[in-house]
């Protein structure tokens, strides 16, 4: 099969094209970075269809994002907007220039509406998210509308780990924590599901020779309390023991976001990934690894 990786050089693509090619796909990635085999800036239309179309492939994996390496919850709406693009016009793009392709497309596990217990599939996104993470979800579901249309499957990934994410040894993340730099918020009782990048590659991979269209959560089977998850990491990191800091006073630093992201997420459930992609995370628990 002949498969288009755009987002190749991001950090499920470096996992997932020499993965491809060891199973013997034909893999062609496209990237708007240096170093791919198709280099275009996927939001100008035109130039993706050509370019697209002269590949020609059957399988079409859209994991383009512009991500920064730091996060500023305060100002999330304005770090994402590229990358709001990107899940809006280049998905538009990439459907329009390969229809007859298998779609395969990079969400989110950890943008679902909060409430009790795990999500599933069918819980709704985060229809009262926080004004500035709106923009986020609405480009979420307009591209989940966009490959739903498209007979394609969308992978829902959790918090990404593995080289090149933030949890990596130069990642944002793991710095803060070891700088004493982030610290439990009100009751830290977000519930994270991670999803290391080999098992959201071994998951596409399955997926190209399943027909299963929608939505699955790709995410590891041990979910974890956010505050329980922090302290484990940064004991394991040989960090200084995470603060506590009241809601409202992290509110002051962190905005209305920044608080939801500690204290309101919900993890996922990836019984129905398992069963019909008939894929196991080899990181079950990224906690349990960390800790």
């Amino acid at each position: 099969m002949r498969v288009l990786v755009a987002g190749a050089t991001g950090v499920v693509g470096r996992q997932l094209v020499p993965l491809l090619r060891a199973v013997g796909h034909e893999v062609v990635g496209l990237s708007r970075s240096p170093g791919a085999d198709v280099t275009v800036d996927a939001l100008d239309r035109d130039a993706t269809v050509r370019a697209v179309r002269r590949v020609g492939p059957d399988a079409v994996v859209h994991l383009l994002t512009a991500i920064p390496r730091a996060i500023d919850p305060r100002r999330i709406d304005r770090q994402f907007a590229l990358t709001n693009r990107l899940r809006v016009e280049a998905t538009a793009h990439l459907i329009e220039a390969a229809p007859n392709a298998r779609f395969i497309a990079q969400g989110l596990a950890y943008a679902y509406e909060p409430g009790p217990g795990l999500a599933d599939e069918d819980a709704p996104l985060w229809e009262s998210a926080p004004k500035v993470y709106a923009p986020v979800v609405a480009a979420l579901r307009d591209m989940e509308h966009q490959v739903a249309r498209a007979g394609g499957l969308v992978l829902r990934f959790g918090h990404l780990t593995g080289p090149g994410s933030i949890y990596d040894e130069h990642g944002s993340t793991r710095q803060a924590v070891l700088a004493g730099k982030m610290p439990i918020v009100g009751d830290g009782g977000s519930v994270m599901s991670f999803t290391d990048a080999h098992d959201a590659a071994t998951a596409v991979v399955a997926a190209l020779d399943r027909e299963v269209g929608g939505a699955l959560n790709v995410v590891d089977d041990t979910p974890v309390e956010l505050g329980e998850w922090l302290t484990a990491y940064a004991a394991g990191l040989g960090a200084p023991a995470p603060k506590r800091v009241p809601a409202f006073l992290a509110r002051l630093l962190v905005g209305d976001f920044g608080v939801a992201y500690m204290t309101r997420l919900r993890g996922a459930d990836n019984c129905r990934a398992r069963l019909r992609l008939d894929w196991r995370p080899r990181h079950a628990s990224f906690a349990a690894e960390r800790a």
